[in-house]
C-alpha cells in the first residue's frame, strides 16, 4: 500500500441548513437531530430530510447533515440534474455558491426558494495539517487520485483542503463511487502533479 493512500468515503446528496432555513421548513424554534457522527469532527447526519424541487421533477428523502451552517446549499449528484431539470448546475467547491443554481426546499412545516445554493460537489480531500504535511500537500492543490480494481480509474481535477478542524478523508459523490465499482471504506492514491 502506497504512502500516498487516502480513505475514501462516498456522500449522497444533502443539504446543510442556515438557522432561518432550518425553522421555515421545520418550524419555529427547531432544533435538527443528530443521528450519528461523521467522520469530520463536529459534523453529523441528520434525522431530518427534505425534498428538493427543480423545474422538471422533485427528490424525496434528502437527508441534512448538521450543524447549522451561515449559508444554506443543496449537494447532489451529476445523475440527480436531469431528474430535477437543473441542466448547467455548476460542480462547485462547497461553501462557494456564487455563480449557483436556484432551487426550493420542502420540509414538513414549510417550504423554502433559494435564488443559490444547488450544487455538485467538488471531489476533495480533507488534510489535517500533520497528514497535509507527511503527503506534501498545501491548501486549494488540486491533484489526482488513483483507486484500484476491476473497474479502476484515476479521477482528476481533486482539490485538497487543509485545516486544523478536518481528518484525512477523501470524499467522491455515489456516482463517481459507482463507475469504479466502490463503496464508502475503499482507499485512493493521491497522485501529486509536478
Amino acid at each position: 500500500m502506497s504512502d500516498a493512500t487516502v480513505l475514501i468515503n462516498l456522500s449522497n446528496r444533502h443539504a446543510h441548513l442556515c438557522a432561518a432555513d432550518v425553522e421555515a421548513l421545520f418550524g419555529p424554534g427547531h432544533q435538527l437531530t443528530k443521528t450519528k457522527d461523521l467522520l469530520q469532527p463536529g459534523q453529523f447526519a441528520c434525522d431530518e430530510t427534505i425534498t428538493i424541487k427543480g423545474p422538471k421533477g422533485s427528490i424525496a428523502n434528502v437527508r441534512i447533515l448538521g450543524p447549522e451552517r451561515k449559508e444554506t446549499q443543496c449537494e447532489i449528484m451529476a445523475s440527480d440534474v436531469f431528474k430535477l431539470g437543473v441542466a448547467g448546475c455548476p460542480t462547485k467547491e462547497s461553501g462557494k455558491l456564487d455563480g449557483s443554481f436556484p432551487f426550493e426546499m420542502e420540509g414538513p412545516y414549510g417550504s423554502v426558494k433559494k435564488d443559490k445554493g444547488l450544487i455538485i460537489a467538488m471531489r476533495h480531500i480533507h488534510f489535517d495539517p500533520a497528514s497535509a504535511e507527511r503527503f506534501g500537500i498545501k491548501d486549494n492543490e488540486i491533484v489526482d487520485l488513483k483507486v484500484d480494481g476491476q473497474r479502476g480509474a484515476i479521477f482528476l481535477n481533486v482539490l485538497c483542503r487543509v485545516n486544523p478542524a478536518y481528518a484525512l478523508e477523501c470524499h467522491l459523490d455515489f456516482d463517481e463511487g459507482n463507475a469504479v465499482g466502490i463503496g464508502s471504506g475503499a482507499t485512493g492514491e493521491v497522485l501529486r502533479r509536478s
